[in-house]
């Protein structure tokens, strides 16, 4: 799978608010699928599906502990994605930096030249 299709996966495999809970779970540790589909009100296949399309795009792999199948989190992708991303995240910092300037010199132009004021006697 070549770069742009792993990023394809892994934005896809995150679109969805169930999956990207299975992997904040994960990043705590291994899960069986039985311990990841507890807090879900779904069936055990409906969590094998959320897993397999997370499988697919790299970021969970399953090891083998005697019967066990422990799911893995996988931080590969989600860097490449954090790459991708932090790319765009500097361009707009810069952009709103830009913008402060630009508010700051028009601040500055507004400002009329204060004049001190006369005291009134009482």
């Amino acid at each position: 799978m070549n770069a742009a299709a792993r990023l394809d996966a892994t934005f896809a495999a995150l679109a969805d608010p169930t999956r990207r809970a299975i992997l904040a779970r994960l990043a705590l540790g291994d899960a069986t699928v039985g311990e990841l589909g507890e807090p879900f009100a779904m069936s055990q296949p409906a969590i094998s599906k959320h897993l397999r399309v997370l499988e697919l795009a790299g970021l969970i792999s399953r090891g083998r502990d005697a019967q066990r199948r422990p799911c893995h989190i996988e931080a590969a992708p989600l860097a490449e994605a954090n790459a991708w991303l932090e790319r765009y995240r500097r361009l707009w910092e810069a952009r709103f930096d830009d913008l402060d300037r630009l508010l700051e010199e028009m601040k500055a132009a507004e400002k009329p030249a204060r004049k001190p004021r006369a005291r009134r006697k009482s």
